[in-house]
Formats: structure tokens, C-alpha cells, sequence
């Protein structure tokens, strides 16, 4: 259910700190914050994270940092990074988080546009890329602070800077500069991953993110002080308001996952209630359940699939805002019970009531996948600039492979062409610019253009169809949306990732990524032996079940966009080697330079797939 905790003001005069306050003195004793440490889990209650944040202010504030003042952090995802963000937001310092994965000039570019004079960063492999700014004149930083003592080196550790905080500690001082804090004056910046041309940097205020907080809870049916599963970068909008402002305003408990890699592992262990994953998350979780329901006894399977469609079936009437027929209810009850939750347990998934996605278009084969285990993932759209969400699905309202509808305050309307635009209090004041004043990026009447295309369906719901820079336009002049072409291919168990390309040329081809944990297990049921990706992208019957795949997709669209020629790669795209961003979304300028002669070579002479 919604929070019906107090709010210590009315919305729009809200600021972070004061919730905090009201988190220590109402729900001291409840935990809070969580992170592995060895074997075990070490947690700090509500009053212990006040009084933390309470010594790491004073320390920052020892060493210069002040009202307004840009303070940037790269850290994973430990205490000392969720710790530290909320400390500088009471000095009315604005934190600013940095992708780990990002480049040096992309640090260099971001350290200059902030101005910011101080870097908190976690150890040696930080140090090697913000060293070198400390030199640069056109950089005005200054100071690194590290988190790991052990990699400092003549650095200033985290750890001193809690100790000095402890005995500069004055209470009244900490309280006085928290409580000047205005609900229009700057909570964070966020810099935009960047899937083209440098980040840039959005400015959210209190009142943005305490409005989208309040709103966005309204939608998110969970118990009280619920578990939160923290595994996304904190540079990403989703994860500052699922992982820090959400649960400040619902005296919830934030359990760190420092390793994004081994958030199924976090997950199986803890069971969570809730639970939010990029698109590309949860098709590798459904990925997992595939290969591993590909190695069961066909009875086993199909009881499994009566099971799912049973499921489905439920879900569809829900979807349809009808209410399930008694028998069905009965029998999807017993067949969850018998076949779906111990299933589900296995993979600590059988207590989740609420799960969620964003950030790009959700492939509906995933999203009908999890329907069939009675897991509706209620997809959501937004944008940084907008503080998250502008649309959402909600369990009393949804429809499966929309993004749901506005949240309370915002408005939308379509252009011509279909771009989105929205209008409302929790979209930002404009981009910073280097002197430090923001630039509107909203017209005269307040509507920003978000860049997304999609359409409204008669009750209201949102369906997204692309990027609009990312839409291909071929040389016919005929539009295309590239992830309605790769999601429909992906469907596949062997296609892990897809980029389509086709802008200014006759017809589309593509670029396909067998799958490195379903390509395996479909190889092995079907008795081949490949010791290496490389050998079972090039066996005969997995190049061929491929080719199958493309033309079953091909089918389902309409001539324009049919894929006619492809390349079959083996090595997974990701944030390191640069094919997709830190919240993985696929970087089609990044693909396109480096297989650049791929691509062109499938037009200049023929490749695999029908002419």
C-alpha cells in the first residue's frame, strides 16, 4: 500500500533532509541501510544513519564544501557513496554522481562543466582516471577523497574524514544548514549517459523529486518499510529515486548490491517484496529460467506450461479490468502453489508484489513471459529530465507492453510526428551550463520534447515506438523503429542482442549476438558440442536454426522492416567494452563505428540471410 507515514510538510515545501529527520525520530530502531561485509550483512538503523550523516557533514564541510557547491562521486554501490550523498545534501551541496564506467575525457568533460572542486572516488582503478585532472588547468578540481584507505595514497581516505567530522560535530550547526534549505533550490545533477555526444547535465530540485516520490508511491502497492534490492549506478535517475528518495520518504530499507553482476545471487538470498530491472535485466533473468527449464523431464515442462497459461489467462482479465472468474482464480492458485513458487523460490522470486521496468522499450515476449508466473511488471517511461517517471502502470490499471499512464501532475500531448512532450512540476528547470545558470529546454508554454515517439491508446495508456533520432529513415523515405525490429528477433532464444541499421538505404540488415547463456543450453539440447562461443556461432545447425529466427521474425513485420541481411556475433555488447551505457541501453553510434565495415559489407556484397 502506499506510505502513510507523516510527511513533515505539505509536498511542495518539502526538502530531503527533513525526512531523514522524521525517519530518525519516528522509526529510529527500523534498518535502514544494508551491505555485505564478509559471510553476513551489516546494517545501520534510521537514528545510526542520521547521526553517520550528521559527522560525514561536518568533515565535508571541514574541508570547504558549502551551499551550492557541485561535489562529485564515483563510487559504487557502498555506504560510504549513499552515505556521502546525503551529507552534502544537508550542507546544501549538491552531489553529482559519475558512471564508473565512464571515460576520461567523459570525467574530464563532467569535472570541468561542474566546476565541481572535490571528487569523492573508491579506490586505485577511480584514482588512475581523476589523478590527471588535479594538473589540468582547464579543471578546476582540486581534492580527491578515496573510500579505500588501502589505495589513497597521499590522498585524503574517507575514513580521516569521518574522523575529523566526529570531532568537529556541533549539533546546532548541522541542524541550521540543513533547515536553510529551499524546496526550489538543487537536490542533485544528474549527467545523461550519453548514447550520443557528450552528457549533459540535469538539474533536479527538492520539489521535483519530493513531488515524484510522493506521486510515484501513490502507484507501488508495497508493505511497509519494504526491502529495496540497490544494484543500478546511482548516476542513473531510476536508482537515486528507487534507491535514496523513495526510501527516505517510506522509512524503508535499502539493501546495497555492489556488484551488479550478482544481483540474482542477492535476490535468491533475500526474497524481495519488490523489485525494479532495465529491460535487458530481466531478459537475462527470463534467459536463466529458459535454459534451466530446457534441461527439464518434458513432464516437468508441461505442467510448467499449463501453469503459465493459466497465469496468463489471469493476468489478461486483470489487464482488462475484469474480474477473474472464480474457477480460474482456483485453479491458478493451486497450480502456483504446486508448480510456480517452488520454481520461483528457487530463484527468490516467489514474494514479489511488485515489479518494475524502464529506461527503453520492453520486449513483450519477456513481458508475457513473466505474466506467466504471475509476475506483472508494470512498465514505466520517463526521462532524467523529468525525475523518473511521467507514466507508469499501477495493479489497478495496466496494460501489458504500454508504459502505463501519467502520474498525477504531468501532462502529455503529441506532436505531429509523434514525439512526446510533457509539461508539469517534476520536470527540470533546464540543462546547467558551465557558469552555472540553467538553460530552459521547454518552450514558451513549458512542454519539453522528451525525443521518444509513441502513441495513446483510447483509455490513456502510452505505447512507445522509438527514439526519434533513433529512427531509421530509409531512402524511401519510409519510417522505421529499430527496437520494434530487434525485439521482435530477440524473441528467439538464441538472439541475445540486435541492432538494426538501415538509415538512408534501401532495406534494413543487422547485427545479431547469440545469447551466452541460452545459446549454450539450446546447443546442448540439441546434442551439439561447441567448447568456445566462437565454434558454436559457426556450427551449421545453430547458424541455420538462426536463419530460421530471422525469418520467423521477418513474418511478423511489414516489408520495410524485414531484415534482409545479418552478421552473427558471439561477443556479448556491454558498459565496458562500450555497445551499451551504464543502465544498458544500446549505444547504436558506438555499434555502428566499430563494426562499421560489417555493416557496409553487407551491403556490398552478399551476406547471410534472403536477398
Amino acid at each position: 500500500m502506499p506510505t502513510k507515514l507523516r510527511l513533515p510538510a505539505p509536498t511542495d515545501e518539502l526538502v530531503l533532509p527533513a525526512l531523514l529527520a522524521r525517519n530518525a525520530a519516528e522509526h529510529g530502531d527500523l534498518p535502514a541501510l544494508s551491505w555485505r561485509e564478509g559471510d553476513g550483512w551489516s546494517t545501520l538503523s534510521w537514528s545510526d544513519v542520521r547521526r553517520k550523516v550528521a559527522v560525514l557533514a561536518s568533515g565535508y564541510a571541514a574541508l570547504g564544501v558549502g551551499r551550492g557547491e557541485h561535489v562529485l562521486l564515483m563510487m559504487g554501490n557502498r555506504p560510504e557513496h549513499w552515505l556521502t550523498d546525503l551529507a552534502l545534501v544537508h550542507l546544501g551541496a549538491v552531489p553529482v554522481t559519475v558512471y564508473g564506467t565512464s571515460a576520461p575525457e567523459q570525467i574530464a568533460h563532467i569535472a570541468r562543466h561542474s566546476r565541481a572542486r572535490l571528487a569523492v572516488v573508491e579506490g586505485a582503478r577511480e584514482l588512475a582516471r581523476w589523478e590527471p585532472l588535479l594538473t589540468d588547468p582547464g579543471v578546476p578540481l582540486e581534492r580527491l577523497v578515496v573510500a579505500e584507505a588501502s589505495e589513497a595514497g597521499p590522498h585524503r581516505t574517507y575514513g580521516s574524514l569521518y574522523a575529523s567530522g566526529a570531532r568537529l560535530y556541533r549539533p546546532d550547526a548541522f541542524e541550521k544548514a540543513w533547515q536553510e534549505s529551499r524546496p526550489e533550490d538543487p537536490l542533485t545533477v544528474v549527467y545523461t549517459s550519453g548514447t550520443t555526444g557528450d552528457p549533459k547535465g540535469v538539474r533536479l530540485t527538492h520539489r521535483n523529486i519530493m513531488l515524484q516520490a510522493v506521486r510515484l508511491d501513490r502507484h507501488v502497492d508495497l508493505p511497509e518499510h519494504a526491502e529495496h534490492v540497490c544494484y543500478l549506478p546511482f548516476a542513473h535517475i531510476a536508482e537515486r529515486v528507487l534507491g535514496i528518495y523513495l526510501p527516505l520518504l517510506r522509512a524503508a530499507h535499502v539493501r546495497l548490491c555492489a556488484d551488479p553482476a550478482a544481483v540474482s545471487a542477492a535476490v535468491r538470498e533475500l526474497h524481495p517484496v519488490q523489485f525494479f530491472g532495465v529491460p535487458r535485466v530481466w531478459e537475462k533473468l527470463a534467459a536463466s529460467v529458459r535454459a534451466v527449464l530446457g534441461r527439464l523431464p518434458e513432464e516437468q515442462r508441461l505442467a510448467i506450461e499449463a501453469a503459465n497459461d493459466l497465469a496468463r489467462s489471469r493476468a489478461a482479465h486483470r489487464e482488462r479490468g475484469q474480474e477473474v472468474p472464480a474457477a480460474l482464480e482456483a485453479s491458478y492458485a493451486a497450480a502456483k502453489e504446486r508448480v510456480l513458487d517452488p520454481l520461483l523460490c528457487l530463484a527468490g522470486l516467489d514474494r514479489l508484489v511488485w515489479t518494475a521496468s524502464a529506461t527503453a522499450p520492453m520486449p513483450i515476449d519477456v513481458v508475457r513471459f513473466w505474466a506467466g508466473w504471475g509476475i506483472t511488471i508494470m512498465d514505466a517511461w520517463g526521462l532524467t529530465e523529468t525525475s523518473g517517471v511521467c507514466t507508469v502502470n499501477s495493479p489497478d490499471g495496466f496494460r501489458l507492453g504500454s508504459v502505463g499512464r501519467p502520474i498525477e501532475g504531468l501532462e502529455l500531448r503529441l506532436a505531429a510526428d509523434g514525439e512526446i512532450f510533457t509539461r508539469g512540476e517534476t520536470v527540470f528547470d533546464g540543462y546547467l551550463l558551465p557558469d552555472g545558470s540553467v538553460e530552459s529546454a521547454a518552450d514558451g508554454e513549458g512542454w519539453f520534447p522528451t525525443g521518444d515517439v509513441g502513441r495513446l491508446d483510447e483509455d490513456g495508456f502510452l505505447w512507445l515506438t522509438d527514439r526519434k533520432k533513433e529512427l531509421i529513415i530509409t531512402s524511401n523515405g519510409k519510417n522505421v523503429s529499430p527496437a520494434l525490429v530487434e525485439n521482435t528477433v530477440k524473441e528467439h532464444p538464441l538472439i541475445g542482442q540486435a541492432l538494426v541499421h538501415g538509415d538512408g538505404r534501401s532495406y534494413l540488415v543487422a547485427l545479431l549476438v547469440l545469447d551466452p547463456e541460452l545459446a549454450p543450453a539450446w546447443a546442448a539440447a540439441h546434442g551439439i558440442e561447441a567448447a568456445t562461443p566462437a565454434e558454436l556461432g559457426a556450427h551449421p545447425a545453430v547458424r541455420e536454426e538462426v536463419a530460421r529466427a530471422v525469418e520467423a521474425a521477418n513474418a511478423r513485420l511489414n516489408r520495410t522492416e524485414q531484415i534482409k541481411r545479418y552478421r552473427l556475433l558471439t561477443e556479448e555488447w556491454g558498459p565496458e567494452s562500450g555497445e551499451l551505457t551504464p543502465s544498458l541501453k544500446l549505444r547504436r553510434r558506438v555499434v555502428r563505428e566499430k563494426y562499421g565495415a560489417l555493416i557496409e559489407g553487407l551491403y556490398e556484397q552478399p551476406g547471410e540471410g534472403a536477398e
